[in-house]
């Protein structure tokens, strides 16, 4: 039972960086159009544009996600056959995973991740003022 809770809070961590990747492009966006500075911060910026290339790197080599191996070993160690059966895990596997071939994923992320790096260029790190409304 222990295996099952930990590879559902495995599974909310994998939701949550993917939440990261998708809605910190959101947020730097919005954040141009509505002058939020924070956006536009050094640090955030970089760990968003690593996580990211993080995804697309391991497309690009074929290299199964931690995230998903871990989980998948956690649910194995706990009597299931992998992904979620339970309800968090069910509805958390069923937002992050979508049954595609893994090219059409590598496409999907290295598009994501050109956007990602273009938003270094629509929205500069550093403390410009929002001119650029």
């Amino acid at each position: 039972m222990q295996y099952r809770l930990l590879a559902d809070v495995v599974v909310g961590i994998h939701a949550l960086y993917v939440g990261f990747v998708v809605f910190g492009l959101v947020a730097i966006l919005l954040g141009r159009a509505t002058g939020w500075r924070w956006v536009r911060n050094p640090y955030f910026r970089i760990v968003h544009l690593a996580a990211i290339g993080f995804v697309c790197a391991e497309s690009l080599f074929g290299i199964d996600c931690p995230l998903t191996t871990l989980e998948n070993g956690l649910r194995f160690a706990g009597g299931q056959r992998g992904y979620g059966a339970d309800f968090i895990g069910y509805w958390l596997d069923r937002l992050i995973f979508y049954y595609v071939p893994p090219r059409v994923f590598m496409v999907i992320y290295l598009a994501f991740g050109l956007l990602v790096l273009s938003s270094f260029w629509l929205v500069p790190i550093g403390n410009h003022p929002p001119t650029d409304r």
